[in-house]
């Protein structure tokens, strides 16, 4: 299975993408693109070139279903899962996010210190059945 190293994180709120980057680096040992807005994140997916995408839900101008709409045009999201980040986790949020094809939805507040293990588990489930072929 591929190690994951690069997480692109978008996500308009300054204190949740500090709090979210320390945890992710500091704690899960990743690399992390912090991206303010669903339209930096499109700006800079291709030259970042990330594993994973985590992905806030509402965000002024482009919010996150719109943003992930985009990032699909430029990267194949079975090869680079994506997470919402939310607060808004009724059952048919949920499931709204997952039929735009995210992989899961981790809820705000999230836990620092068990930030970094959500995502690997949603990863190693993502590798489990989109297996990256090799070729």
């Amino acid at each position: 299975m591929t190690q994951l190293r690069r997480i692109l994180h978008v996500e308009d709120d300054r204190s949740i993408q500090a709090v979210a980057k320390v945890a992710l680096e500091a704690v899960g040992g990743f690399q992390v693109l912090s991206c303010s807005s669903g339209a930096d994140a499109v700006a800079q997916v291709l030259a970042f070139d990330p594993q994973f995408i985590l992905l806030d839900v509402m965000m002024p101008g482009m919010d996150g279903p719109q943003t992930l709409l985009q990032l699909r045009e430029l990267v194949d999201i079975r090869r680079v899962p994506v997470a919402f980040m939310t607060a808004k986790v009724q059952p048919a949020e949920i499931e709204h996010y997952l039929s735009l094809g995210a992989l899961d939805v981790i809820t705000k507040p999230f836990d620092p210190m068990q930030l970094a293990q959500q995502v690997r588990d949603i990863w190693a489930r993502n590798q489990t059945t989109n297996p990256v072929d090799p070729a």
